[in-house]
C-alpha cells in the first residue's frame, strides 16, 4: 500500500509546446511496474486548452470544477461541466480546455504503452477553438 499525501507533489506549469494559455499540471499517481496507469489534476485558466493529441490507450477525464470544452477531430465543440466524464478512445485525434471565459479542471487518466502515454500534435488555432 502507498498513500501520497496532498500537496507532496510539486505543481508544473503545461509546457507551451502542448497547451496554449496558462495551465496547471498537478500530478497525483503514477503506479509502478508492471501497472502503466497515471494520473493528473489539470487546471486550465479561461481561454486555455491542449494541443491536438492522441492517447495510444486511451484517457479518460472526470471534470471536478468550471466549464470547458472537448473536441474529436471531426465533431463538434463540446460542452463538459462538473460530474462529466470523457472517454478519448485510443488514437482518437482531440483537444480539451477551458471555455473563454471559464476556467476548468479535470482529473486525467491514462495508461502507457512502452512508456508513452500521449502523442503530441499540432496547436489548436483559435479559429478551431473559436467554432
Amino acid at each position: 500500500m502507498q498513500i501520497t499525501r496532498g500537496g507532496s507533489q510539486p505543481s508544473r506549469k503545461g509546457p507551451a509546446e502542448y497547451f496554449t494559455g496558462a495551465v496547471r499540471v498537478d500530478p497525483l499517481f503514477q503506479a509502478p511496474e508492471p501497472a502503466r496507469v497515471a494520473g493528473a489534476s489539470v487546471t486550465f485558466e479561461p481561454g486555455a486548452r491542449t494541443a491536438w493529441h492522441t492517447h495510444p490507450l486511451g484517457q479518460t477525464l472526470i471534470v471536478t470544477a468550471g466549464l470547458g470544452w472537448v473536441q474529436r477531430e471531426g465533431g463538434s465543440v463540446e460542452e463538459i461541466r462538473p460530474g462529466d466524464v470523457v472517454w478519448f478512445p485510443p488514437g482518437l485525434r482531440h483537444w480539451h480546455g477551458a471555455t473563454p471565459t471559464t476556467a476548468l479542471t479535470h482529473i486525467a487518466i491514462q495508461e502507457a504503452l512502452d512508456g508513452k502515454t500521449v502523442d503530441w500534435l499540432e496547436q489548436v488555432s483559435d479559429a478551431e477553438y473559436r467554432r
